[in-house]
Formats: C-alpha cells, sequence, structure tokens
C-alpha cells in the first residue's frame, strides 16, 4: 500500500495573517509522518509556502479579518464581504469527511463556518482571547461546545470554561511564543548603531499609513540617537507601497540571504527590510519594538521587548483594553501623531533601566513557550 495512503490526513483552517504563521509552524512540526492540508480563510496564506499545500477558496476582506478598528465588520459587509462565505462554506462541507482531524487556529470565527458546514470534533486553537478581561460569551460557548472535542487557550479561565461545557480545554502555555518565526537573515550584521529598533507596521489595511506614521517619529529624533531599523514586511504586502507612503527610494541591493528585501532610505534613515518570515531575527537583535500588528506584538512583548503603540480614533475600544490589561506598561500606547510616538521613543532610548523595567513585565504577563509539544502530543493521539 502506498505509504501516503496510510497516513493520518490533517486539515489547518486559520483565519488572519499571525493566525496562518502559528498554524504552519505546528505543520512543519507534524510534517512528513502525517499528511496536511491549509486553508488559510482570509488572505494568500504565504506563510505555509513550502510547508504544505494550501486548499480552498482565497477569501480577501477590506480590514483583513482584524476586528481591532470599530465597524470593521459592518464595512467589510459593506464592501462585499459576506461574497467569501457561500464559497467557503461550499469548500468546507465538501472536503467534511476527506480528514482524520480538522485543526482550527484563529478566533471563533472558523469554527462557526465549521459549525455551519456540519463539523464537529475538531481541534481548536484558540489564538485571540487572552483570558485577561472578556471571557467567552454565550454565543461563543454555543458554538465551541457544538463543534470542539479538544482546545488549547492562552488562559486557565478560558480553559475552565470550555471544560464545564465538556470540551477537553487545556491552557499549556502559549503558543505564540513557540512559533515566533525565524528565517534567513543575518539582523546582526545590519548593526551599526547602539540600539536597533524593530517595526512592525501591521499586515492589513492600514499599513503603509501606519508605516509612514512610524517614520514621520523617527525623523524627529536627535540624529545621534536614531537607532539602527528593521522593518518586518508581513505577507503579500508592497514594499513599493510601504516606500512610497513615506517617501522613501528602494534599495534593491540584495545579499544571498532569501529573507533580504533590501533596504528604504531617504537620504538620513536606513530601514533594513526583511520578509515577516524572519521576524524573530530582527525582534531578537532589537531593544524597542514600534508595532501596530496583533500576534507579532504578543511575540516581542514575550521576548521582552517594549512595545510602543499608536492609537486611533478608529480603535475598538473593547478589545483595546482587553489587550491592555494583559500587556500592561510593558506595551506604551500613545496617540498616533509623529510628536507622541518620538516622545515615547526618546525616553525609552535615553533610559536602559526603563527598557529592563518594562521588558520583566512584558516577560512576566505574556509567559514563555512550552505549548508546542503539548500540542503536537494531543494532536499525534
Amino acid at each position: 500500500m502506498n505509504e501516503a495512503a496510510t497516513r493520518q490526513r490533517f486539515l489547518f483552517i486559520s483565519n488572519g495573517h499571525g493566525e496562518d504563521w502559528i498554524a504552519a509552524a505546528i505543520v512543519a512540526r507534524l510534517m512528513p509522518d502525517i499528511c496536511v492540508e491549509a486553508y488559510p480563510v482570509v488572505g494568500s496564506g504565504t506563510a505555509y509556502a513550502g510547508i504544505c499545500p494550501i486548499v480552498g477558496p482565497r477569501g480577501r476582506v477590506d480590514s483583513g479579518g482584524a476586528r481591532t478598528a470599530k465597524g470593521s465588520l459592518r464595512r467589510d459587509v459593506a464592501k462585499g464581504g459576506l461574497a467569501m462565505l457561500p464559497p467557503a462554506l461550499k469548500f468546507l462541507r465538501s472536503v467534511r469527511d476527506s480528514y482524520d482531524k480538522v485543526v482550527v487556529v484563529g478566533d471563533v470565527t472558523v469554527p462557526a463556518l465549521a459549525w455551519l458546514s456540519g463539523y464537529k470534533n475538531l481541534f481548536y486553537i484558540d489564538c485571540y482571547k487572552t483570558g485577561a478581561a472578556r471571557l467567552y460569551s454565550s454565543a461563543e460557548r454555543f458554538i465551541l461546545k457544538r463543534t470542539c472535542a479538544t482546545a488549547f487557550c492562552r488562559a486557565d479561565n478560558l480553559a475552565a470554561m470550555l471544560r464545564e461545557d465538556g470540551i477537553d480545554a487545556k491552557a499549556a502555555g502559549n503558543l505564540m511564543m513557540d512559533t515566533i518565526p525565524l528565517g534567513d537573515y543575518d539582523a546582526q550584521s545590519r548593526r551599526r548603531h547602539p540600539l536597533a529598533i524593530t517595526l512592525l507596521p501591521g499586515s492589513r489595511g492600514e499599513t503603509a499609513d501606519n508605516f509612514a506614521r512610524q517614520i514621520k517619529a523617527l525623523r524627529k529624533l536627535d540624529t545621534g540617537s536614531v537607532p539602527d531599523i528593521f522593518l518586518a514586511v508581513a505577507g503579500d504586502l508592497s514594499v513599493e507601497d510601504l516606500a512610497g507612503a513615506a517617501d522613501m527610494q528602494r534599495s534593491n541591493l540584495l545579499s544571498t540571504e532569501g529573507d533580504d528585501l533590501g533596504s528604504l532610505t531617504d537620504g538620513a534613515l536606513v530601514v533594513h527590510l526583511l520578509r515577516g518570515r524572519a521576524m524573530g531575527n530582527a525582534l531578537a537583535e532589537s531593544d524597542i519594538v514600534l508595532s501596530q500588528a496583533g500576534t507579532a506584538t504578543v511575540q516581542a512583548l514575550g521576548l521582552g521587548k517594549p512595545v510602543i503603540h499608536m492609537t486611533s480614533a478608529k480603535d475598538r475600544q473593547s478589545r483595546f483594553l482587553d489587550e491592555q490589561r494583559l500587556f500592561g506598561e510593558a506595551r506604551i500606547a500613545v496617540p498616533g501623531d509623529p510628536n507622541a510616538v518620538a516622545g515615547a521613543l526618546s525616553k525609552l532610548i535615553a533610559s536602559p533601566e526603563e527598557r529592563q523595567r518594562l521588558g520583566a513585565i512584558g516577560r512576566q504577563n505574556i509567559g514563555g513557550p512550552g505549548a508546542m509539544e503539548h500540542v503536537l502530543a494531543a494532536l499525534k493521539r
């Protein structure tokens, strides 16, 4: 009998850029003993490239699936976001009996799609709920109880709620810290200054604008205090769009490193570009992070890097406050004004003691790695 035919077949479903990377890291540890296919519900799913086949229809919405901005769901619907649902449901129904296990990585959106498609006994990895504030709602518990057999949560109180509903739920550690992406990029060789900073402008609709605001803040620093700057380019974002938004020019002088994307410069600042799949390489060399990202912010904080986050009138306050209760002082939230960002950045640059203090808070609040082995063991049972 063909060896591939005797191996278990898994389907991984993820619904966001950070979720794709977490899922892909798990898949890489399962292959080649298990046949795995991935269905990234939203976006291109570039995290799975070279790891496993991608299946299913590609869905694209204006928000990229993020729910941190007020009215994002309403805008997605208004701009045709519901059009992605029929193809997704049709696909999920067509493959319902094709896999030994279906693994969901993300928020409750995907279990909801699975519920509508008749799925049961899902393996659920919750990357959204922090357990620091709002817990599972009655509607979320209704869906999860009817679709999930096993779950890994980020906090004990979340897992306890699901256990009450008959789900085998655990909180074995922060899986995000087991899945920080590392790639082919030597950040250390590009260091020229005492400090370094990583820019994480996000992976969704306002990424170019976020990057432009971050650059405006860096331009306001005293010349002598400008750090080395790294930019992790998420997914299939256009470097040209980023360069245009920040009024910078791109250098295409690339090294032989697979994740080197060259650099951007305006004659004063130099921004070293790397693919998002090498983000961990840049974080390891950095002292401070400017971040508008989701999963990547958690990973930066867990590594002990203070994060400066630009707030916006568009922010959904309930989600922002939930996150801030978990992050504490380690994430410094300032208005998205270049002067405010530059002020916060200058204070951190000038105070190694404050960077150390905030870094310790981030590591404590986020927790360390250790969940991966528990997840793999449960999947292989």
